[in-house]
């Protein structure tokens, strides 16, 4: 299970068809799910991107990092938790990434579960991606310690496709991320608990992203304590080497 996070850091309601396996992909059904804009309250630039420095780079970012408030209830929670807290709580927390990306982290993948978390996923895929793409099966369950925290990366895109989407369990969190190339371009991300979070496009392939620890964690000048914190995360399958051509 360790290889699940560490290839990923390297490098670094509802009328829903019926999801079809095709070996090792998902393809995302046609949904008339229009897209949902993510709620601009909960994305903050940080004083050292100037507001007229590249206004276009800032309004595709939040296109590209949308943040759902309150995408699921309180109840689909407990029941997605039901499924995979069994699981977690046989597996240790790891401290002791193998490139220092990710500290106090557990982590595992799912493929099938139960009727009622079908839906809500089936939600989140339906909102998330474009029609037709082609999505990884499994769903990457991913539990952060309450002193767990992951360090700026970039994923790398021979291991996932242009978007990614998470579910935030348990706890809320800030997520912070710096343009690769323009360090003063940075943005923050409340991801509150039960919020669904799109990033595709350049907030993908132009930023880096992380995790802030308890020691960094602030937003809109207060201090925000994460606690433990699990993200169930769907993603794209690669490009395949003639879709970039």
């Amino acid at each position: 299970m360790r290889p699940i996070l560490l290839n990923l850091l390297h490098n670094c309601k509802n009328k829903i068809g019926q999801i079809r396996f095709y070996c090792s992909e998902v393809v995302q059904p046609k949904s008339d799910i229009q897209r949902i804009a993510g709620d601009p309250r909960l994305i903050e630039f940080h004083s050292s991107w100037k507001p007229d420095e590249e206004d276009d780079l800032r309004r595709q970012m939040l296109k590209d990092m949308r943040v759902i408030p309150d995408f699921i209830s309180e109840a689909e929670e407990i029941s997605l938790l039901s499924e995979v807290e069994p699981q977690l709580k046989r597996m240790r927390y790891e401290f002791d990434h193998w490139d220092n990306a990710i500290e106090g982290y557990r982590e595992t993948e799912r493929k099938t579960w139960n009727e009622q978390n079908n839906v809500t996923l089936a939600r989140l895929r339906a909102v998330a991606f474009e029609n037709g793409a082609e999505l990884l099966p499994h769903t990457h369950v991913l539990d952060l310690a309450p002193a767990g925290y992951i360090k700026p990366h970039v994923d790398a895109v021979r291991f996932c496709g242009d978007t990614i989407a998470g579910l935030c369990l348990l706890s809320s969190a800030v997520m912070r991320l710096m343009h690769e190339n323009q360090p003063d371009f940075v943005l923050d991300a409340l991801l509150a608990r039960r919020c669904l979070y799109i990033m595709s496009g350049v907030a993908r392939y132009q930023f880096n992203h992380a995790v802030l620890s308890n020691e960094q964690s602030m937003w809109r000048g207060g201090k925000l304590l994460k606690k433990r914190r699990i993200a169930l995360i769907c993603r794209e399958h690669p490009k395949k080497p003639s879709d970039a051509l």
